[in-house]
């Protein structure tokens, strides 16, 4: 079966991209906008996280109890984020609640009421999500790590700052939506048993009298020292490595891909054979490739006891440096066939 894939840019920049796949019964959407923590302003770290869940506090026609109310109803699984360079929505539904599902968002995202009575609730709860990183030390060393490889603001994290989030007003709020959530720039992806004419005037009627607005361009940095250490009273240590690679659209992607694959794809790949299986080293092991537009990287995270942490350390480093000895044609084989079988079980489902 020969696939179906789409792709509009409307008037003022919002692109649609969309594939049908009429096999199955579900439909699933993300929608993309440059509203991520790179954008926030440098005193107000938290903006966009803050502003994600206010916005689904009534919206349009509905109070924040009937938002939910109605997306219950469609069945919707979703799931909102806050990321480097966007601010996601992701949902997935049956089919024939896609264009409902829709209409739901549209007033999400372009009319919420963004009460001023609710921003103390909203800021309760991310400050509470900031505290809970000093009980996820794996998930802290992350931010910490991404906060030091990438050049500002692009390692900016998520979550925030205890002093951006307490700082921040309903105003900023109020602004920053008038800044951010805009359709230049923005994506929106659909997958599923679609119809397209009919997906594209219900996208048109929903957001294509959108206004654009001047999109400012995002200034980077320094990056932070190459190596630090972060005190923490814990019983582990966690070691986090990043370096730089291809970025995804360079055409030497699938061999960077399939290097870190060879270095951390499964339980055959170098890191869990040499430093956990054969030494014992730690409880976990790995690398993962990550792609902006124009930069690529590798991160790494190995999480041991204090004692064995320069150990690992070394024998992590020693694995990622012996890749420049060469891959054997085994390696490669598996490489292959864990990326196909991951790209086809991906492709399977909206």
């Amino acid at each position: 079966m020969s696939e179906e894939l789409y792709q509009h840019r409307f008037a003022n920049g919002l692109v649609l991209v969309a594939e049908r796949m009429p096999a199955v019964h579900s439909a699933a959407f993300t929608f993309l906008l440059p509203a991520g923590a790179a954008w926030d302003p440098a005193d107000r770290g938290g903006l966009s996280a803050l502003l994600v869940d206010l916005v689904f506090r009534g919206a349009g026609t509905r109070n924040n109890r009937q938002i939910t109310t109605d997306l219950d109803n469609l069945g919707l699984q979703r799931g909102e984020s806050v990321e480097t360079l966007h601010t996601s929505f992701v949902a997935a539904t049956l089919a024939t609640s896609l264009i409902p599902a829709l209409e739901i968002y549209g007033d999400v995202i372009r009319r919420p009421h963004l009460p001023a009575d609710d921003v103390e609730a909203v800021r309760s709860l991310a400050l509470q999500e900031l505290e809970a990183l000093e009980d996820e030390p794996r998930q802290k060393v992350f931010f910490e790590l991404r906060s030091r490889h990438y050049p500002y603001p692009l390692g900016r994290p998520s979550v925030g700052t205890r002093s951006g989030i307490e700082a921040t007003t309903h105003r900023d709020l109020i602004a920053h939506h008038a800044r951010v959530y805009r359709p230049n720039g923005a994506i929106l992806g659909v997958a599923g048993n679609i119809d397209w004419p009919q997906l594209l005037d219900t996208v048109e009627r929903l957001f294509g009298d959108w206004p654009a607005c001047a999109a400012r361009p995002l200034e980077t940095g320094r990056r932070g020292p190459q190596r630090d250490h972060i005190p923490q009273d814990t019983a582990q240590t966690q070691i986090g490595i990043a370096y730089d690679t291809v970025p995804y659209r360079d055409p030497a992607y699938f061999n960077a891909q399939g290097a870190v694959t060879v270095l951390s794809g499964g339980s055959s790949s170098r890191l869990f054979t040499e430093v956990r299986e054969k030494r014992g080293l730690c409880y976990a092991v790995y690398a993962s490739y990550h792609s902006f537009r124009d930069s690529g990287s590798v991160i790494g995270y190995a999480g041991t006891t204090t004692e064995r942490a320069q150990e690992t350390l070394d024998i992590t480093l020693g694995e990622i440096a012996r890749l420049r000895e060469g891959i054997g044609e085994d390696e490669v084989a598996r490489a292959r066939a864990g990326l196909k079988a991951s790209l086809i079980m991906q492709g399977e489902s909206s």
